[in-house]
């Protein structure tokens, strides 16, 4: 049984829709991340911020009007002809949706936190389903009146990569006959509070495998793909998962979980190494992550697989950045002119790290098959192989 990606909507801080991000994502220049002092004056960071305004979702119940959802809305309108007919096709029971997600609507409470201690009360738009995790899926199922099953994933940066493997295996199982799967993540004061608390945090664009690394930019982004039996664009043809159980914060140092969540998925997906043309890396640029991945590449996939992380143009969109991710190498798997998403650094490789090969500003190849990984707090990890349809 194949699972086909047949559809994509997107929004991230490289644009709106494919078009846009694709033309960022093979740019001649890095993009997207932009120092900001917009959620700590004293503080500037750079962030991985989506510049386009998500609706305002007031004819929503409530508990749906979040940030989180609008960014949701706006990669849903990008492919709501397609859904709307596979709703026509199979009927609403038949349609699941599973969506990966960390924050929801945390930023709501943060603004309503503020007006009570400014105000002596919270704001009159809040209310706290706004940040309960099952949030984005129930929003999708009350918009488009799906009835199938509707599951929301947070396992911090792993969450909308095993989202996808999920809706896989629905299709695979027969509960349904489509699923809209994805992740969402929208930026607030939280998550930039609990990194820069773990000493993660760069204020300048991040800079992965570099010897100069010092972190992550944190993003926002949305991701929806219409997941499908019909043959499209791109096949979702293997998904490893794995746990380390070694650290909640820090990874298994030798890379042994990421190393199985790869082989996993090539396994599933019956492909060599050998036969990928591209490797979208976790690369979250901190010490420990980068130095973990390089090594699970090389022992899994060798030296010479072009692979790049996208972190620098995007951010780390947490529990949105497996499903962003997965869309970046579905635009690079039908890129008509062949082109590599740029491992965007300063040129300074650690020599601690096993060199594996990073792809150069305006690299081009022949990509048939990509894998991305994912790799969360708690050791939980995740890899997707996806090759073109």
């Amino acid at each position: 049984m194949s699972a086909f990606l047949s559809e994509l909507g997107m929004v991230c801080s490289l644009g709106e829709g494919k078009d846009a991000v694709r033309e960022a994502l093979f740019g001649s220049a890095p993009s997207g991340v932009k120092t900001t002092d917009f959620f700590a004056a004293d503080r500037p960071l750079a962030l991985g911020r989506v510049e386009a305004q998500p609706p305002s979702l007031e004819e929503a119940a409530i508990g749906y009007r979040s940030r989180n959802n609008g960014l949701l809305s706006l990669a849903l309108a990008q492919i709501r002809p397609a859904v709307d007919a596979a709703l026509a096709r199979h009927g609403p029971t038949r349609l699941g949706i599973v969506l990966g997600t960390s924050t929801s609507g945390i930023g709501e409470a943060e603004l309503a936190i503020d007006a009570l201690i400014n105000r002596g009360a919270l704001s009159q738009g809040y209310h706290y389903t706004q940040q309960e995790l099952g949030s984005p899926a129930r929003f999708l199922a009350a918009t488009l009146g799906i009835r199938g099953p509707t599951s929301v994933i947070s396992t911090a940066c792993s969450s909308s990569a095993k989202a996808l493997a999920s809706a896989a295996r629905w299709l695979e199982a027969g509960l349904v006959d489509a699923v809209l799967a994805g992740g969402s993540d929208s930026l607030c004061r939280f998550t930039i509070a609990g990194f820069s608390a773990l000493e993660s945090v760069s204020a300048q664009r991040c800079n992965p495998m570099s010897r100069n690394r010092n972190g992550i930019n944190i993003g926002e982004a949305s991701s929806l793909f219409l997941v499908t039996r019909d043959e499209g664009a791109v096949r979702l043809a293997g998904w490893g998962e794995t746990s380390d159980a070694h650290h909640l914060s820090a990874p298994e140092p030798g890379g042994k979980g990421a190393a199985e969540a790869m082989r996993l998925a090539l396994h599933r997906a019956q492909l060599e190494a050998r036969e990928l043309g591209y490797l979208n890396l976790h690369g979250t640029a901190t010490p420990q992550n980068d130095a973990m991945e390089s090594r699970a590449v090389a022992e899994v996939l060798g030296l010479e697989i072009p692979g790049s992380s996208t972190k620098p143009l995007t951010g780390h969109t947490l529990g949105a950045a497996g499903a962003l991710e997965a869309a970046l190498c579905w635009l690079t798997l039908t890129d008509a002119q062949g082109r590599l998403p740029p491992h965007w650094f300063d040129g300074q490789r650690d020599p601690e790290l096993p060199p594996i090969r990073l792809v150069a500003a305006g690299e081009h190849g022949t990509v048939r098959a990509a894998l991305s990984n994912s790799f969360a707090f708690g050791g939980s990890n995740a890899s997707l192989a996806l090759v073109r349809g």
